[in-house]
């Protein structure tokens, strides 16, 4: 994905979410760190002009709630969340780059749950590679891409990287080409 294929898709999620919750009345957005968070700021900029509302944006950093925790080399940074709006009876949308295994994603509904009640979490994220361990699935998605394990997507977005685009790479000679 280029910038304009991303920006297309970032819209066509935001019609799907006005849609399915008829407006943004008590929703928020809780992007899970790095990524997420800058997806999530995003939606709220596109969503709030025509909703003629404010939605809070939160960052959630879900280290310390990893299932591989323990096993992390001890370089592992934690960045701390930041949600500064009360999440019972919210709407809570979780935004994410990727979809993996659903690990990440188990995760950050362990760290919502912490917090409070909320009146329900949905999942947006921008890619969905496929290849769940858990049985998560996401609620908008930007664009499905069929990958084999060894491959990775990775996201790039101007607030982090300095460039937004989507990238698959694959291993040395694994005999497909290709980015």
């Amino acid at each position: 994905m280029n910038r304009e294929t991303l920006q297309r898709a970032l819209a066509r999620m935001t019609l799907k979410i006005v849609g399915r919750f008829r407006g943004v009345k008590g929703l928020a957005l809780i992007g899970i760190r790095t990524r997420g968070e800058f997806l999530a700021r995003r939606f709220a900029r596109v969503l709030e002009p025509r909703q003629k509302v404010q939605i809070p944006v939160g960052a959630l950093d879900i280290t310390v709630y990893r299932d591989d925790f323990d096993t992390l080399q001890e370089d592992i940074k934690v960045h701390g969340s930041h949600i500064d709006f009360d999440i019972q009876g919210r709407h809570i949308i979780l935004v994410d780059d990727v979809l993996y295994t659903g690990r990440s994603v188990r995760a950050a509904m362990d760290a919502v749950m912490d917090l409070g009640r909320p009146s329900s979490i949905t999942l947006a994220v921008l890619i969905d590679r496929g290849h769940r361990e858990l049985p998560i699935q996401a609620d908008f998605v930007g664009r499905k891409v069929a990958t084999a394990r060894r491959e990775q997507v990775h996201v790039q977005l101007q607030e982090v990287d300095g460039i937004d685009r989507v990238i698959l790479a694959r291993p040395a000679g694994s005999g497909r080409t290709g980015a």
